[in-house]
């Protein structure tokens, strides 16, 4: 069972069916249906979705009486009536393509683009021919091994934009080195350090740092291990590769995005 169908089926599990306002204001009128219009079929599929979901988070999907349910990056269909849960992939037979992992990817494109790149910790070459956005653990071993080809990666074009994602979770030792890497004088020298295994002074902590909103924005995004590897058009690598494989990855989509 899949991480994402396992925690949508727990969250069914202790939800009560509440009535249709629940979602939506006091008087009954949900988020996006119009006061004395007709009745949005979506309203009934909120009584069955987790807390906090929108009529918003449900759009017809391309197969016939199906509707996608998506929140952040993570999207999977429900039955018009509500009766069943789809985790799966929609293919086009046609053109052959991943309909369901597009809109994923347009959701990741969505998604960064609200995390500014001063919150970041960016190496890039002069004149870099790809972007990646890289969420990373100061702690993980093959996050560190693709730290350690960084100038290789630049040297083959590639611009890297790390974001904070300690895998232990907040107030772990990990959490605390990746606050204290980014309120470093020199956040990029200070990554390096860590990932090299030097101690961190995790003492010397400040304020705002960006650590737990990237860490909450790679869970929406999907991330689940590190290094987790998000292209410019929102595609998704899970795990390291080697510079070399990398950037032939990263052609091989460019063309096929063509």
């Amino acid at each position: 069972m899949s991480h994402r169908l396992s925690v949508f089926l727990l969250l069914l599990a202790n939800v009560a069916l509440a009535p249709a306002h629940a979602a939506g204001d006091p008087s009954g009128n949900p988020s996006g249906t119009p006061s004395g219009g007709p009745k949005d079929p979506r309203v009934e599929l909120l009584k069955k979705l987790p807390p906090g979901s929108k009529v918003d988070d449900l759009r017809p999907a391309p197969i016939s009486g199906l509707y996608e349910f998506s929140q952040g990056a993570e999207v999977s269909y429900l039955t018009a009536d509500g009766k069943y849960f789809v985790d799966g992939s929609i293919y086009d037979m046609e053109s052959r393509e991943n309909l369901t992992e597009e809109r994923r990817n347009q959701a990741r494109v969505k998604l960064l683009a609200g995390l500014p790149e001063s919150q970041m910790i960016i190496f890039s070459p002069k004149s870099p021919q790809f972007t990646v956005t890289v969420f990373t653990d100061v702690d993980c071993a093959y996050c560190r091994k693709l730290h350690s080809e960084i100038n290789e990666l630049n040297r083959l074009g590639v611009r890297v934009r790390y974001a904070a994602f300690p895998r232990s979770g907040p107030n772990t030792d990990s959490w605390r080195k990746a606050e204290a890497v980014w309120c470093a004088e020199d956040r990029n020298a200070a990554l390096t350090r860590a990932k090299l295994g030097a101690p961190v002074d995790t003492g010397k902590l400040c304020a705002n740092d960006p650590v737990g909103r990237e860490y909450d924005l790679g869970q929406s995004l999907g991330v689940r291990g590190t290094p987790a590897i998000v292209t410019e058009a929102g595609e998704y690598i899970s795990g390291y590769l080697p510079p070399a494989d990398l950037v032939r990855y990263l052609k091989d989509l460019k063309l096929a995005r063509r």
